[in-house]
């Protein structure tokens, strides 16, 4: 579900006047484009795996098919066809639907009906709009790079800066303005398990839920999941934007004991890796990137790696062959690193941006979101 939710934005021009029409179950009528008679179509839940599980099937006949039912309250479910790649989201709720389904791509298929499914659908669509924006930004950004174009990188730093804003913000300013619905259950839930969540906003979204929403099973269980967050978050509130990173020591790769006090520059990266970790690993040129630009101007990283007790050459291989040129540390222990655990890291990779004081100023960024944080601080 947090792939599904991940890729979703914003569309403040979704809401609706009147109340949803109530149903005593749902209906699904299908058109098959394409689709030759006899092929299954499948509404599936997910099992803890991630794996799609069939809830209820029909059978495509003259380019139709149907489904009917009953659910008890509102869930995220998927469809799914024989033959065809690909899963498409729907918000299941006792509602009318129709479906429009094409051979060669679930993705381009539509579903509407329902009030939640309705405000997913647009949701869904304006988050693409948006991604496809930072990823033209993106490019923009390589080629005034390429080209030494100091005119265009700085303005490329600037619409990445306010787009990665704007990407942060509309969820939240969703909930907060748009009209309560079981949609607003599920993207709460997706922002919660995000590392860098507001929680007193999400918290405060759950409350002016409708009772029937909150009550609901889905409702109860996300409930839970905001009273698990908040007990989180009591101890782990001195790692917050604005507070000084915690002080740690610790082995470097020729076993002597460092310490961040030590190590700090104008601007500081501490950065969670590890050998054996595939999106570290393929991060770490843009890294290195970053250092050899800004280093001479006061910038100074950390790596603290979760490599794992007898694997210390495995670590040392990786810090040559990524030419990861600045200071190591680790102490060998995995995700049971005292520096891991004292800075909360559950995965990786996992950043911590801090200003010439100590002062943590960001998290968590990669690519050319993490180099405009740094040129921020330091041009």
């Amino acid at each position: 579900m947090k792939k599904i939710l991940s890729v979703l934005s914003l569309s403040l021009l979704i809401t609706a006047c009147k109340s949803p029409e109530k149903h005593d179950g749902y209906v699904i009528d299908g058109t098959a484009d394409g689709i030759t008679n006899g092929i299954r179509v499948y509404l599936n839940t997910m099992d803890d795996r991630g794996r799609p599980v069939a809830q209820d099937t029909a059978v495509v006949m003259d380019g139709k098919f149907k489904f009917e039912g009953s659910i008890a309250s509102p869930k995220l479910w998927f469809l799914s066809i024989d033959n065809v790649n690909g899963l498409k989201p729907i918000l299941m709720e006792n509602a009318l639907f129709e479906a429009t389904v094409y051979k060669d791509s679930l993705h381009a298929s539509k579903v509407t009906g329902s009030h939640s499914n309705e405000i997913f659908s647009d949701y869904n669509e304006a988050m693409k709009t948006m991604s496809m924006e930072r990823q033209n930004i993106t490019s923009d950004f390589r080629k005034a790079s390429q080209a030494k174009d100091t005119a265009a990188i700085a303005k490329a730093r600037k619409d990445l800066s306010e787009l990665t804003t704007r990407m942060q913000t509309y969820p939240y300013d969703f909930l907060k303005s748009g009209e309560p619905s079981f949609f607003s259950l599920l993207l709460i839930e997706s922002l919660i398990q995000g590392r860098d969540s507001d929680l007193a906003k999400l918290t405060e979204a759950y409350n002016a839920l409708d009772a029937d929403i909150k009550n609901s099973e889905y409702g109860v269980v996300v409930g839970g999941k905001i009273k698990q967050k908040e007990q989180e978050a009591a101890k782990t509130a001195y790692l917050e934007i604005g507070k000084p990173a915690p002080e740690f020591s610790a082995p470097d790769t020729n076993g002597n004991v460092v310490a961040l006090k030590d190590l700090r520059g104008k601007a500081t990266i501490i950065d969670f890796w590890a050998s054996w970790c595939g999106p570290c690993r393929r991060e770490n040129p843009n890294v290195v990137k970053v250092y050899e630009k800004y280093h001479d101007k006061g910038l100074e990283i950390i790596g603290v790696s979760l490599d794992k007790e007898g694997q210390k050459d495995r670590w040392l291989q990786a810090i040559e062959a990524d030419n990861l040129t600045w200071n190591h540390v680790s102490n060998l222990k995995y995700f049971q690193d005292p520096v891991a655990q004292q800075y909360n890291i559950r995965s990786i990779p996992s950043t911590y941006i801090l200003d010439e004081n100590g002062i943590i100023v960001a998290k968590n960024l990669r690519g050319p979101a993490l180099e405009a944080k740094i040129a921020e601080l330091l041009d």
